[in-house]
């Protein structure tokens, strides 16, 4: 008799993601299932050379969106994969929207470090409210540039200020200042583990100065009851438009019923694409 999958957070577990902000819970990706996105992972990598690989952002869209790409149908199938919705809605509630997703990827002796930042500072969701569930394709360790973050620095439930940096080895253009390093934890997960992280946490990892390469795949989760904001004057919106068009990217309604009015047809293609 094969053993029951552990697919839920203890309570130890919910009560730590809410101290720190950051939990990693007992769990494993399925190993088929693993096995899949490693090779997803490096067929993404090879269709859009022209995108640094730590920012290959919708990788879930098999049919394109507001980034660079065009992702495919098994990342969205991974996002909306029932064991993690599982853990999600212990977070955030019921009632839950996919609405975005990127695979940071760092190459062996030449990964870019991502600087000190909270992701809300980037992003148009109102009230701002996300949890991002980070599974490890690849193993996640400090000697390839793992995410590290500041337990607790959640809790303030407010945005700090970020400085714009002009740096050549960042992933990302802004930052926090003046971090206390010496708090910090390393989010250490090995191949087919996960953690959840809450959208105020702060956090950044190192450059990849390894002779091994590390992918972690981060899906965005908010609950229904936050509204995605395509207004072009949104400070996110603007912020983003160089880089990526966050009004058109689209959103799914993964679990319960939507209570914000977001338009869930928006955005999305033919399924045909999802075969490119």
């Amino acid at each position: 008799m094969m053993p029951t999958r552990k697919t839920r957070l203890s309570a130890e577990e919910v009560a730590r993601f809410h101290e720190d902000g950051l939990v990693i819970p007992d769990y494993h990706l399925p190993d088929a299932l693993l096995t899949k996105m490693q090779s997803e992972v490096d067929h993404l990598i090879a269709k859009n050379p022209d995108v640094r690989p730590e920012a290959l952002s919708g990788a879930h869209n098999p049919w394109g969106q507001s980034a660079k790409l065009v992702g495919s149908q098994a990342f969205l199938d991974l996002c909306c994969h029932n064991e993690i919705l599982d853990m999600v809605e212990q977070l955030i509630g019921p009632d839950i929207t996919l609405w975005g997703s990127q695979l940071f990827c760092k190459p062996a002796g030449t990964g870019l470090a991502v600087p000190w930042h909270q992701d809300g500072q980037y992003w148009p969701l109102d009230p701002l409210a996300t949890v991002t569930v980070r599974i490890a394709i690849e193993d996640s360790t400090p000697e390839n540039g793992c995410m590290r973050y500041l337990p607790g620095s959640h809790k303030t439930r407010r945005l700090e200020h970020h400085e714009i940096t002009t740096e050549s080895n960042m992933a990302l253009r802004q930052q926090i200042p003046d971090v206390d390093e010496l708090q910090a934890r390393d989010d250490v997960l090995y191949a087919g583990m996960i953690s959840i992280h809450d959208v105020y946490l702060l956090h950044g990892s190192a450059e990849n100065r390894s002779a091994k390469r590390r992918s972690d795949y981060a899906i965005r989760y908010m609950p229904a009851t936050t509204r995605y904001v395509r207004d072009p004057e949104f400070p996110a919106n603007k912020m983003a438009s160089e880089h990526m068009n966050y009004i058109n990217r689209p959103l799914w309604l993964v679990r319960g019923v939507d209570r914000a009015g977001n338009d869930y047809r928006f955005g999305h293609g033919s399924r045909d694409a999802a075969s490119a």
